[in-house]
């Protein structure tokens, strides 16, 4: 821990406007969340309440209302008698998440691949020049957040809500591991993975392109695996698979 961290605990999370009137719990609870999947909230660090509130400027209720959520979304735990503490990654519900993402995202390019549009090819090409361009500061962030959009562009043309939102549930589960390896590695792959499955939607192959996402989705979880075994205390097995 730096020294800056411990002078000034949770810099990186805002002070919320006292003007503003109701939704303080879920700001709170949006605001956590954000930290921990960014890493700046560690798997299996201690929360200090006292200091978040002083840093957000909020009463301890709001606080604690705002954790409970949190625990029953899974991203932290509290022990009795020992206080509240980020979750560790559990690594059993990624592979679940992988799986269910895998099950979605192949059909939805093999539904979309026939009827692409044009308008459609041209804002993925878009993102993948942002994505090259990003490539080379290594700006993890917005690779990520470029990485997301390229996917939640396939999604948005199936059109399917309830997929979009059951993907989007799933990749909940698998950022904070994300961020663990997005390195410059990786965004290499990944900008390679994301062109194949680009041409073979211009191509209007639908076989071609259920194939390329499934090997992209495939490689990400083998370095995630990993990326867990690189991280042995962030991490935990949780559950096999049956």
């Amino acid at each position: 821990m730096t020294d800056r961290r411990r002078k000034r605990p949770y810099a990186f999370l805002p002070a919320l406007d006292r003007e503003a009137r109701g939704g303080t719990v879920q700001r709170i609870q949006d605001a956590v969340r954000n930290a921990i999947v960014r890493l700046e909230l560690q798997p299996g660090e201690a929360i200090d309440k006292a200091a978040l509130c002083a840093q957000m400027r909020v009463s301890r209720f709001p606080v604690s209302e705002a954790l409970g959520k949190l625990a029953e979304e899974g991203f932290i735990v509290v022990l009795p008698q020992r206080g509240t503490m980020v979750s560790r990654i559990d690594l059993a519900d990624c592979r679940q998440a992988m799986f269910i993402r895998r099950a979605l995202e192949c059909e939805a390019v093999r539904f979309i691949a026939p009827g692409i549009s044009g308008e459609l090819l041209e804002r993925l090409h878009g993102n993948l020049a942002a994505q090259r361009q990003v490539m080379k500061s290594d700006d993890r962030e917005t690779f990520h957040a470029l990485d997301l959009e390229f996917h939640d562009l396939l999604l948005g043309a199936l059109g399917y809500e309830r997929v979009a939102s059951a993907v989007e549930a799933a990749r909940a589960n698998l950022d904070r591991m994300r961020l663990f390896m997005c390195t410059p590695t990786r965004q290499s792959a990944t900008y390679a993975e994301h062109e194949n499955i680009l041409t073979a939607l211009s191509a209007r192959r639908p076989a071609q392109a259920a194939r390329a996402m499934q090997l992209h989705l495939n490689a990400v979880m083998t370095e995630l695996e990993d990326v867990a075994k690189a991280h042995p205390d962030s991490v935990t097995a949780g559950r096999a698979a049956n």
